[in-house]
C-alpha cells in the first residue's frame, strides 16, 4: 500500500534514485534559474539575442537597483505588506471563530452554513471580476488599499473556515465539556483551550493565505489602477516602457517579490509542517 523506502531496494535503483532526483530537481528549477541569469545581464546582451547563454556582461547590483530607480518598487513593496499582513489578520481571525461556531455547537443551521462555506471555495474567481469591480467602484474602494485588503479578506474567509472547522473538529470534545461544567465562558474556552491547541494549524494557515494573497496578481489587475495603490505584483508591468520591454528589471523585480514568502515558508517551516500533520496520528 505504501511505497517502498529507498534504502530496502536494491544497489542499482539506489544509484538510479540518487542520478534521478538531482536531474528532476534541476529540470524543476529551470525557470528560476532562467530568470536570475536574465535579472544579471545588460539590457544590450538581452537584445542581441543572448537569451540562454552565458552573460557577456555582469550588472547584477545596478539591475536590482534600477528595479527601485526606475519604478515605484518601494510603493509597491509597501502597498503589498499593507495588503497582506491585514488580510492575514482578518482571514484568520474570523475563521477560527467561524470554525469554532461550525464545529462546537449544535444548531440546526450548522451544517448548511458550513456547506456554504466548502461551495464558496468551487466557484471560479474569474467570473466574479465585473461584480467585484462594480462593486467597489460603487462605494468608492476601487483603486484603493483597504478595497483589497476587503476583499482578499472576504474571499480567503471561506477557505480558512473550512481549515479551521476541520482542526478544530478533530479536538476532543471532553475537553470543552470539563471547561463548561467548571463554569468557563465561552470566550475563554475559545482563547485559553482551543487556540493553542490549534496553533500550528493557525501558523500553516497564516503561512498560506500570505503566499496566496502576496503573490496575487488578478484582483490586483482587476481593482487598482493607479501606481500608488498596486502591490508588486501588479507594479512590475510599470517596469516594461511603452515601446521596449525591459526584460533584465521585470525579471529582478520578480525575484525579489518572491522573496517575502519565501523567507516567510522557511522561518515558519517548523510550525508549517506541524500544522499540515496535526491529527495525523493518535
Amino acid at each position: 500500500m505504501f511505497p517502498t523506502p529507498i534504502e530496502s531496494r536494491s544497489a542499482s535503483r539506489q544509484q538510479s534514485y540518487k542520478i534521478f532526483v538531482p536531474i528532476a530537481l534541476i529540470v524543476w528549477l529551470l525557470p528560476l534559474i532562467a530568470i536570475f541569469m536574465t535579472s544579471i545581464r545588460s539590457a544590450a546582451d538581452i537584445n542581441t539575442g543572448n537569451m540562454f547563454g552565458w552573460p557577456n556582461d555582469f550588472q547584477m547590483m545596478q539591475n536590482y537597483m534600477d528595479v527601485f530607480r526606475n519604478s515605484q518598487a518601494a510603493t509597491y513593496f509597501l502597498n503589498s505588506i499593507k495588503i497582506t499582513i491585514p488580510t492575514v489578520i482578518i482571514s484568520v481571525a474570523l475563521a477560527c471563530l467561524a470554525g469554532y461556531a461550525l464545529s462546537i455547537y449544535r444548531f440546526r443551521a450548522a451544517l448548511p452554513l458550513f456547506f456554504i462555506f466548502v461551495a464558496g471555495n468551487f466557484v471560479p474567481f474569474q467570473i466574479l471580476m465585473v461584480p467585484v469591480r462594480d462593486l467597489s467602484v460603487s462605494t468608492g474602494l476601487y483603486d484603493t488599499v483597504t478595497g483589497l485588503v476587503l476583499f482578499h479578506a472576504a474571499f480567503q474567509t471561506g477557505f480558512c473556515t473550512l481549515f479551521m472547522r476541520n482542526f478544530i473538529k478533530a479536538l476532543p470534545f471532553d475537553l470543552i465539556e470539563s471547561a463548561r461544567i467548571e463554569g468557563v465562558g465561552e470566550f475563554k474556552i475559545f482563547w485559553y483551550i482551543v487556540l493553542p491547541l490549534v496553533r500550528p494549524a493557525v501558523a500553516a494557515l497564516s503561512v498560506l493565505i500570505f503566499t496566496f494573497v502576496w503573490n496575487d496578481f488578478f484582483w490586483a489587475t482587476v481593482l487598482t489602477q493607479g501606481e500608488a495603490s498596486k502591490p508588486i505584483t501588479a507594479g512590475v508591468r510599470a517596469l516594461n516602457g511603452q515601446f521596449v520591454s525591459q526584460w533584465h528589471l521585470v525579471s529582478a523585480a520578480s525575484l525579489m517579490a518572491a522573496i517575502p514568502p519565501v523567507a516567510m515558508f522557511f522561518l515558519m517551516q517548523k510550525h508549517f509542517i506541524a500544522g499540515l500533520t496535526l491529527g495525523a496520528v493518535k
